[in-house]
């Protein structure tokens, strides 16, 4: 089976993706990890962001590997890695831009595909449901409050050592909110089939007990109309 988890910036997408695909022994792939690894790549190596044709070159010498680790998996790319450096601040405010830019969404949905085309996946992003993997029988659309979600962000980055006010968060969520919602290309939308969840009030264990609910069920549906 297939598991698609959308929704905003903080919404929980990826923590609660990983508990998900872990619980049921699936392959876990998170796509916001690739855009900010092309992010990084991309300042790194001095390409403008909005530049489509600089990142479509860069593209062709860009190897990123995910490799399983704990508590996370390390994010690499050309043998570097990337993993802390891909959640700092600078990453997160400039990922929108460059996840827009055509080059770059082609070459990413097609790697995510791949990678989906292994086997049972729990896939996380802003278009896995609509984009990436339409045909997906569970699609879950995650969403929480902008102040809710900036708690979150706020307390992962101390958890990091990174100082950032919450009125500064809070802004940075709505931009970035706006820029995916609003980009050309496979923007930010609830697939009509996904089903809608509000974080807001919730933990980490009641959302992955309500995800896993909604898989059994679509199992149990899917055995029964079978025989």
């Amino acid at each position: 089976m297939q598991i698609a988890i959308d929704g905003p910036a903080s919404a929980g997408k990826s923590t609660v993706a990983k508990l998900v695909a872990k619980k049921l022994d699936y392959i876990y792939c998170d796509t916001g990890a690739m855009y900010r690894a092309v992010t990084y790549a991309a300042l790194k190596q001095g390409v403008q962001l909005d530049d489509d044709v600089a990142l479509k070159k860069m593209l062709t010498q860009f190897d990123l590997k995910f490799i399983p680790a704990d508590p996370e998996q390390l994010v690499i790319v050309n043998g570097e890695d990337i993993t802390k450096q891909i959640r700092f601040p600078e990453i997160t405010n400039q990922v929108s831009l460059v996840s827009a830019q055509p080059s770059v969404r082609e070459k990413m949905t097609k790697r995510q595909q791949e990678i989906a085309s292994a086997g049972a996946i729990v896939m996380d992003g802003r278009d896995i449901g609509t984009t990436v993997l339409p045909q997906a029988e569970v699609k879950i659309f995650l969403v929480a409050s902008v102040h809710e979600r900036a708690v979150r962000r706020y307390k992962e980055n101390i958890s990091k050592g990174i100082e950032t006010s919450m009125q500064t968060l809070e802004d940075e969520i709505k931009a970035r909110d706006y820029k995916d919602s609003h980009r050309e290309i496979s923007p930010l939308t609830q697939a009509s089939d996904a089903i809608l969840l509000d974080t807001t009030s919730l933990n980490i264990t009641q959302v992955v007990e309500k995800i896993l609910k909604f898989i059994h069920e679509k199992e149990k549906n899917k055995i029964n109309w079978k025989f």
